[in-house]
Formats: structure tokens, C-alpha cells, sequence
């Protein structure tokens, strides 16, 4: 499944909330979701729910006690002394910052196991997702999935879980309190919480719209840095600095306007909290010290009113609490979809049904394939051929003619759409990727290296591989000279794929790593494309002893390469239009006699 790109609504220059704005998709589904990452550690969560009512509790004790306290010292007589309630005071402030501790410690233990677990089984399943997937995606906004949004809902589960849990119980608490103590002040206090909902209402019925765009263009951002970052070289020699600088300029501005208008509303809730709060404890002191000055009324003492302008305080500050979380849980929610669109992607093996294949020959068979990456455009139509074990097969053509789809779909990158894929007489869809591919050997025309050794670069054809097996494939492929003249020689370390060796070098490596694994089937893309003929001609007699016995596929632009194949498929505009070894190619002296004649059999 795609991934559908969202329709940003024209916003006016002055009045940025112009049209239906989208909101979180699925709030109580993401929710439970991630609750459900949570299953290890649901009884520690439960023992910080317990911290929390603990706290809480002592949260409304203490006010209680300092104005039990103020009233003693009045003279107002108490089934407590002073000296008592000083040691009641020292025992909940003492307690509730343990309780404090140990539900921030516990906490921080739990969102971490959570986001480990999320981001494990989100790498888990994009390295399953198929080849056509990424096509279709940046890497960047997915690289901003696996590492933005997952980083945000851990953020929120550190602070958001406690701070929602002890707003409501805090808020709960002190009104059951305050109406003990004083209904009228109460009544006074509660009065400005309708203000507060219709000012929270209309924030974060915007907020949620530019905090979801936030993340969104962020990904986007990300996406553009990495391309333009790992292409360097071309932006430098084609001198495209202005333009990649205007367009990154771009994608500023647009992460800055929306990133601008989120902070801007989420702001105004500290000031609107601020500003009621401020006005909810003037009315407490004046309403209250006017009633004991002037009614001298029993049921309110100085001590109460000392207890209600805390109260007070404690009552709106879990509002402001709940409502600065709510954006931020908001912002986690959109964090997390985006992370599960990802997860939710179909995955490259999802039929149970299908089998391993543990021996292979190399019997190749193409039937009547057809193929398109879009649906009203063929690449491949009707491509049928049989390699049997141990010969060669040489695909040629001109560039976009289908070889290297052909190869894709042989290493099950894709799926052919029509026609059938046969494997040793098995149809290649009712068998396991992951088995087809162990048997594969492919050295693709740009070599990949990773942040490893040269030794664990090579080894990665064969894992369980000893160091003599290693260096015995380096010298098949003749890069053992090289390698020997290298700082630390196997164990020199290569960044950045290789950036410390000449990009004949680093494909010497990529054979040597096919070589290593020894498969059944060889899949040369273009293989000698980036080595010189002195190189090469180095290279050919390994890659014939390589191939010696194994049914190879080769695509190549070098006439020596392909005139000893078994198999030659001339390719042209998705179709095979001859077929035949390079002799009886050059005796039809058609199409492909004609490319040999001008040596451009190659992309």
C-alpha cells in the first residue's frame, strides 16, 4: 500500500486556519496500540499508577495541614499542637518527593522498554517490506519514522502518563476538598473553568492540525537532506547549489511556517491558564478575607482561605497541565500513526502456504512473463526462455529494453504479473524469497559497502565464514593484492561505502563477497562496469572459474563478457527479439550484430 501524500488546504496570509483542517486519525487506536508495547512492564506500570494516587494524596495534605497550622497559630483551637503539625508537614513533603522518585525512575524504565519494542518490530518490518515500497518513499521521511516520530512518543510517554494520571487525581481530590471546606469558595473557584474549556477548545482545535504538518514536513525535510547529502558530488558538478539551496529554502520556510503557528497556539495555554488562575485567586482572598472581616463567620477561618489560594492554585494547574499534555499527546498520536502506516505496510512474505527451496540446480524457466512498475506501462511483455544448470545467459540491449527487470524479478525484488517464473520446475511464487535468495549470488552495477571491516564486508556473503575462506575469495577476485597494501589490510575499516578506495576497489570486494558465498545462480549486473580493462582482464578468469557449474545471468556492456555465453536475449522495448549464441547472432547480422558492430550493447 502507498503512501498517500496529503493535500496541504490553501491557508490565507493573515488567517492560517482557512478550511477543514485533518485531525489525528485514530486516537483511541493508536492509544491502545501502544499500550500494547507495554505488556512486559504492565505491572511496573500499575506500581507507578500506585506512586501517583500516593502523591496525589499528599499533594492535598500538605495545603490542609499549613492551614490547620495558620489557624493554630490564631488561637483557633485543634486536635493537633503546632509541633505536631510540623512533623505531619516534614512526613508529606518528605514522602511525596520518594513517591515523586520512584514514579519518574519507574516511568522512564517503561517508555524506554516501549519505544525499544516499537522500534524494533518498525526495523523488523521495514527490512520485510518489498522493493517497490521504497520506490515509491523518501528515505528520508522514513528514516524520520524510525527515528523523529518514534523518539516523540517516547518523549511523551516519559512525562505525559504521570502528568495526565496526577492532573486528574490532583483535580478530582482538591475539588472534593475545596467543597469540605467551603462550597461558597468553591463556587467562586469553579467558576472560571467554563472559561478555560471554551479557551482550551478553540487551541487545540488548532493545534492538532499544525502539529501533524510539523511532522509531516519535518519528514519531508529529512528526506530532501538525505538525498541531496548522499548526491553531493552531482549537485557539485552539475553547479545545482543555487537551486538545491532555494529548494531547501523552501522546505525551511514551510517547516518554519507550520512549526511557527503550533508553538504559537500551544503558547497561548500557559497565558491563558496564567491569566485565570490569576484572576480565580484574587477573587478567593477578596471574597474570603471580606467574609471573615465582615460576617465574622464561623465556617471560614484565615487558615481555610491560606488553604483555598493553594487549592486554588492546585485546582487550575492540573487544567493547565491536562491541556499542555493534550498537544503534546497529540503530537506523539501523530507520531506514532505515521510510525504504524509504516507497520502496516503489506510486508514482501505474507503467504504461509509457501515452501523452502534447500537445493538448487539452476534450472531457470520464463514463461510468457509480463511486467510494469505502472499499471499502463509495460516494461517486460511476454518474455520466455529456459536456462538450464550451469550455462550462461547474457542479457543485452539498449537502455530501458528490461534486463534489468528481468534480473529484479529473478531476485524476487518484484513479482511477475502475468506469466509464470520456474525454479528447478517450482514456480518461484510458491517458494520463500529468503530460500530463492540463498541460493543467490548478485553483484549489482553499484557496489554497496558497508561501515564494516574489509574482512566483515567480504564476510557478509558467508557469515559463519573462517578468515581463511575470506581471504581464499579475495585472491579469486584478485583484490587480495590490494587489500594487503590497505593501513590494517583485512581489518582496515571502510566508511561512507568505501570512500577511502577507488570504486574499482570497492566492486573487487563485491565479488569477492559473491564469491564467498559460492550460489547456484549468478547474477552479474553490469559487474565490471567500474573497472578498468587491466582490471578486468584480472577479474575474468576467477569470475569464469566462479561461474564454472552455475547457471549465470550477466549483464554487461563489454563484448569479452557475453560472446562466451550459452544464452544471448536481445532485449528491446520489454520484448526478446533475438535469441542465440554470438555466432549465430552475428551470421542473422540483425539487430544484435549491428550493437556488437558499434559497441553499445550496454545501459
Amino acid at each position: 500500500m502507498a503512501n498517500k501524500k496529503v493535500e496541504v488546504q490553501p491557508r490565507s496570509r493573515h488567517h492560517p486556519m482557512i478550511g477543514k483542517k485533518p485531525k489525528v486519525k485514530k486516537l483511541r487506536a493508536t492509544l491502545t496500540r501502544i499500550w500494547s508495547y507495554m505488556k512486559t512492564d504492565r505491572i511496573m506500570f500499575w506500581l507507578v499508577l500506585i506512586m501517583v494516587f500516593l502523591s496525589a494524596i499528599l499533594s492535598l495534605l500538605g495545603p490542609y495541614f499549613i492551614g490547620v497550622a495558620v489557624d493554630v497559630m490564631t488561637g483557633a483551637e485543634s486536635v493537633f499542637s503546632f509541633e505536631m503539625l510540623l512533623i505531619l508537614l516534614a512526613f508529606v513533603f518528605v514522602f511525596q518527593s520518594v513517591t515523586l522518585a520512584l514514579q519518574n525512575y519507574w516511568m522512564i524504565d517503561i517508555s524506554q522498554n516501549t519505544v525499544f519494542a516499537m522500534r524494533k518490530e518498525l526495523f523488523e518490518h521495514v527490512l520485510r517490506l518489498p522493493v517497490m515500497h521504497f520506490q515509491k518513499s523518501q528515505s528520508g521521511d522514513l528514516m524520520s519514522r524510525l527515528t523523529n516520530d518514534i523518539e516523540n512518543v517516547s518523549r511523551t510517554l516519559n512525562t505525559a502518563v504521570i502528568q495526565v494520571t496526577t492532573s486528574i487525581l490532583t483535580l478530582v481530590g482538591t475539588l472534593v476538598v475545596m467543597i469540605l471546606l467551603s462550597p461558597l469558595l468553591t463556587f467562586m473557584t469553579v467558576t472560571i473553568v467554563p472559561l478555560m474549556y471554551l479557551g482550551m477548545k478553540w487551541i487545540t482545535n488548532r493545534t492538532g492540525y499544525y502539529f501533524k504538518e510539523q511532522q509531516k514536513e519535518l519528514g519531508e525535510m529529512t528526506g530532501f537532506l538525505e538525498e541531496t547529502l548522499s548526491g553531493h558530488s552531482m549537485v557539485k558538478l552539475f553547479h545545482q547549489e543555487h537551486r538545491v539551496i532555494d529548494q531547501y529554502r523552501q522546505h525551511n520556510e514551510q517547516l518554519r511556517k507550520v512549526g511557527y503557528w503550533a508553538q504559537v497556539y500551544s503558547g497561548f495555554i500557559p497565558k491563558l491558564m496564567n491569566g485565570l488562575n490569576n484572576f480565580g485567586f484574587a477573587v478567593i482572598v477578596g471574597v474570603g478575607g471580606w467574609i471573615v472581616l465582615a460576617t465574622n463567620a464561623s465556617s471560614i477561618t484565615i487558615g481555610i482561605i491560606v488553604t483555598f489560594t493553594t487549592y486554588a492554585r492546585q485546582f487550575t494547574r492540573p487544567l493547565n497541565d491536562l491541556a499542555n499534555q493534550f498537544n503534546t499527546i497529540l503530537s506523539a498520536v501523530a507520531g506514532a500513526e505515521r510510525a504504524f502506516e509504516v507497520m502496516d505496510q503489506e510486508a514482501d512474505e505474507t503467504n504461509q502456504k509457501k515452501q523452502d527451496i534447500h537445493r538448487v540446480k539452476g534450472d531457470v524457466a520464463f514463461r510468457h512473463v509480463s511486467f510494469s512498475y505502472h499499471t499502463d506501462e509495460h516494461v517486460l511483455q511476454d518474455i520466455s526462455f529456459h536456462a538450464k544448470p550451469g550455462q550462461t545467459v547474457a542479457l543485452v540491449g539498449p537502455t530501458g529494453a528490461g534486463k534489468t527487470t528481468i534480473i529484479s524479478l529473478l531476485a524476487r525484488f518484484f513479482e511477475e504479473q502475468e506469466g509464470d517464473i520456474l525454479l528447478d520446475g517450482h514456480l518461484m511464487s510458491n517458494l520463500t524469497n529468503k530460500s530463492i535468495r540463498s541460493h543467490l549470488g548478485v553483484v549489482l552495477q553499484d557496489s554497496y559497502l558497508f561501515d564494516a571491516t574489509v574482512r566483515e564486508n567480504i564476510r557478509y556473503g558467508k557469515l559463519n565464514a573462517t578468515d581463511q575462506e575470506v581471504e581464499e575469495a579475495a585472491k579469486m577476485a584478485n583484490a587480495h593484492t590490494f587489500i594487503e597494501q590497505l593501513p590494517k589490510q583485512y581489518d582496515t575499516m571502510l566508511e561512507g561505502n568505501g570512500q577511502g578506495i577507488s570504486q574499482g576497489q570497492r566492486q573487487l570486494i563485491v565479488i569477492a563477497r559473491a564469491m564467498l558465498a559460492n550460489p547456484s545462480i549468478l547474477i552479474l549486473d553490469e559487474a565490471t562496469s567500474s573497472i578498468d580493462t587491466i582490471t578486468e582482464l584480472k577479474i575474468t578468469d576467477a569470475l569464469e572459474t566462479l561461474m564454472e557449474g552455475k547457471t549465470s545471468f550477466v549483464i554487461a556492456h563489454r563484448l569479452n563478457t557475453i560472446e562466451k555465453a550459452d544464452m544471448i536475449l536481445v532485449l528491446k522495448e520489454g520484448k526478446i527479439i533475438e535469441k542465440g549464441t554470438h555466432s549465430s547472432l552475428m551470421k542473422e547480422k540483425g539487430f544484435y550484430a549491428n550493437l556488437v558492430t558499434t559497441q553499445t550493447v550496454h545501459d
